[in-house]
C-alpha cells in the first residue's frame, strides 16, 4: 500500500493507492485507520485502482477543530477522488466511514456508481431503534458525544481504552494482529488524534441529525450491498429490511464467525461478496 498526501477541501489528507482499473475507496472507521484494509487491499487492486484514505483527524490526516460532519467528510473524500482525476467511484465504508460514504451517496450520487456498507445500518435508525438493547452495546455513542471526559478518561490509558474494543466487537480476536493493534494505538496517541475521533461522534447532533432527518425518505439509486458481523450487535437486527427503507436496490447478509472489522476478521469472505459487487 503506497502512502501519499494530498491537500483536499482545507486539509491534508493521507491516503494509500495501489492497482489500476476502476476505481475503489476504502473509508475506514473508529477505532482504526486506512491500516485497516491491509488484509484485502491487494486482492482487491488486482482489478481495481483502490484508494484508502485515513479520513479526517484519523492516521496522518490533518486534525481540525471543525468539520466532522458527515457532509463536510464527504466532500474531502470527494475532492480527493478528483484530485487523483476520477469523477466517480465504487465506495466501500465500514463503521464511521461508512457513515461518511453514505452521506457521501446522497450529496453526491453521480460520484458513487456503487455502495457497500459495512456492520452499520443508518445512522437515523441508530438514534431511533436506541433501546436498551442497542443502548448496550452502542453506548459508547452517548460516552463519545460529551465534552472533554472521553479525552480525559480514554487518554490515561489509550492502549488499554482502544483494546476494549478490539477485544470485546471481535469474534475471530487472531485477525487483529498485534501489528496492527500497535498501528492504531500509535495513530491514536498523536496529538489531536483521541479529540478527532471523539469529535466524529460528537458531530452526531446538531449537524449529522439536521442532515438526516432532511433525506428522510429518500432512497438511494445506486446498488447497495450491506454485510456485516453475524457475532455482532446487527446480527440480531433486520439490517437489510432498514437498508431497504433507504435505498432501492439492497442485497447483502451476515458473515457468520465474524464480529465487528469484517476486513480483519474474515477477509476472504469479505472479499468474495466485494469482487461480485464491485
Amino acid at each position: 500500500m503506497d502512502s501519499h498526501m494530498a491537500t483536499v477541501n482545507g486539509i491534508r489528507m493521507h491516503y494509500r493507492r495501489a492497482g489500476e482499473g476502476p476505481p475503489v475507496v476504502l473509508l475506514h472507521g473508529w477505532p482504526q485507520t486506512s491500516y485497516c484494509w491491509h488484509r484485502i487491499f491487494d486482492s482487491l487492486a488486482r482489478e481495481h485502482t483502490v484508494i484508502a484514505p485515513d479520513l479526517r483527524g484519523y492516521g496522518l490526516t490533518d486534525k481540525p477543530r471543525t468539520g466532522f460532519d458527515k457532509r463536510t467528510m464527504a466532500a474531502d473524500v470527494s475532492a480527493l477522488l478528483h484530485e487523483l482525476g476520477f469523477g466517480s467511484a465504487s465506495v466501500v465504508g465500514h463503521d464511521r466511514g461508512g457513515r461518511v460514504a453514505h452521506r457521501w451517496a446522497l450529496d453526491r450520487p453521480d460520484e458513487v456508481e456503487r455502495l457497500a456498507v459495512l456492520d452499520i445500518i443508518p445512522t437515523r435508525e441508530m438514534w431511533r431503534r436506541l433501546d436498551a438493547g442497542v443502548g448496550r452495546g452502542y453506548w459508547h455513542w452517548l460516552f463519545h458525544l460529551q465534552p472533554d471526559l472521553p479525552e480525559l478518561l480514554a487518554g490515561k490509558d489509550i492502549a488499554a481504552y482502544l483494546g476494549y474494543f478490539f477485544e470485546r466487537w471481535t469474534y475471530q480476536r487472531q485477525g487483529l494482529a498485534p501489528e496492527a493493534i500497535a498501528e492504531y494505538v500509535r495513530a491514536f496517541s498523536a496529538p489531536g488524534a483521541l479529540r478527532a475521533g471523539f469529535d466524529d461522534y460528537r458531530a452526531s447532533f446538531p449537524d449529522d441529525a439536521e442532515h438526516d432527518d432532511a433525506d428522510a425518505g429518500r432512497k438511494l439509486a445506486m446498488p447497495v450491498l450491506a454485510l456485516w458481523g453475524q457475532a455482532g450487535l446487527l446480527g440480531s437486527l433486520p439490517t437489510l429490511d432498514i437498508w431497504r427503507e433507504y435505498a432501492e436496490d439492497v442485497t447483502g447478509e451476515g458473515l457468520p464467525e465474524c464480529g465487528h472489522f469484517l476486513a480483519e476478521e474474515q477477509p476472504e469472505a469479505l472479499l468474495a461478496h466485494l469482487k461480485r459487487f464491485l
